[in-house]
């Protein structure tokens, strides 16, 4: 479960007396999740998310993340909207961590992709996108291209005889990413998780959009890339060309992708694919002794990225 600092009655009904959201009825943790503590809470009033941000979340950067998703469902995008105390404060204090209460979303993620889900998702990313502009705040991608080599050092794969393979393929892969790599695209907020575990459903239409803990400014064209590899390669590992053509079409239709992104889109799709493998290996050599998460596979995402390689053109994404 992911839950890492433990709340209980008391500390939360302390906490919720700042908030005129009705009297509790019950809380429980939720099990998804890997970054922060997150609680279903329910009161007379409704149901409701109450997150802790644990260690890895700076907290510098929440005022960007809260204040984004506040701008992006005022503009008519489903996604959480935080809730002020009756001070008006969104962001708190919970057992040592920062803690903020958004709105619940109707929905399910679906554990198995259908070529619909691709569909709608891709029109709920072009809307992200577009809702996001006007946004007045900034955030560097922390994990975009100038992060990967030092995030390659620290998992110290020379160190450790039955990863110098890896080592050298991936320093390979790095210096042709560091030469090929886009340098003007159309940029703008990107959610830059856009996993399956991230959007709800009601049946296969996008019910909502959760989880903005690393949403930042970059490329639009890199957060396709992202989805790309999350949503459209098969258990086996094998790509699915129908469920990349339904989700770049239906971006387009709302956001239609000029010649350079069209052109970019390989390289982006070899660079989601490092950095998705570069943070989970990391996690996998790192992975605390009695952590109740357990980290996922990297070589998945090796497994993504030696079929990227083999792209000639963006024709192969169903462009």
């Amino acid at each position: 479960m992911a839950v890492y600092t433990q709340v209980g009655d008391e500390d939360l009904d302390g906490f919720l007396r700042d908030y005129d959201i009705g009297t509790l009825t019950s809380f429980s943790g939720i099990a998804e999740g890997v970054e922060n503590s997150n609680f279903l809470v329910r009161t007379t009033a409704g149901s409701w998310i109450l997150t802790l941000y644990e260690k890895r979340v700076n907290p510098d950067d929440l005022p960007f993340f809260l204040e984004l998703m506040r701008h992006l469902s005022g503009r008519g995008l489903s996604c959480p909207t935080p809730v002020a105390g009756r001070d008006g404060i969104t962001l708190r204090q919970l057992n040592g961590r920062p803690a903020a209460m958004v709105t619940f979303l109707e929905g399910v993620w679906p554990r198995r992709i259908a070529p619909e889900h691709c569909r709608s998702l891709g029109t709920a990313l072009a809307r992200l996108h577009l809702s996001g502009g006007g946004f007045g705040r900034t955030r560097i991608n922390a994990l975009s291209l100038d992060a990967w080599r030092p995030l390659l050092a620290s998992c110290q794969l020379e160190d450790r005889e039955i990863y110098i393979g890896l080592f050298n393929e991936l320093n390979v892969e790095l210096r042709w990413l560091e030469a090929h790599w886009p340098r003007s695209l159309p940029h703008g907020v990107i959610h830059a998780d856009l996993f399956p575990d991230n959007v709800f459903f009601l049946g296969h239409d996008v019910s909502g959009i959760i989880d903005f803990y690393f949403a930042c400014n970059d490329f639009l064209a890199y957060d396709l890339a992202v989805c790309l590899n999350a949503w459209c390669f098969e258990n086996d590992g094998s790509f699915n060309v129908t469920k990349a053509r339904l989700l770049v079409s239906a971006y387009q239709a709302v956001r239609p992708l000029d010649e350079a992104e069209c052109s970019a889109l390989p390289a982006l799709c070899r660079g989601a694919a490092i950095r998705f493998l570069l943070t989970r290996l990391y996690d996998w050599l790192n992975h605390p002794p009695g952590a109740l998460v357990r980290p996922k596979d990297p070589m998945e995402y090796l497994k993504k990225l030696r079929a990227h390689q083999q792209v000639r053109g963006a024709g192969a994404y169903g462009l």
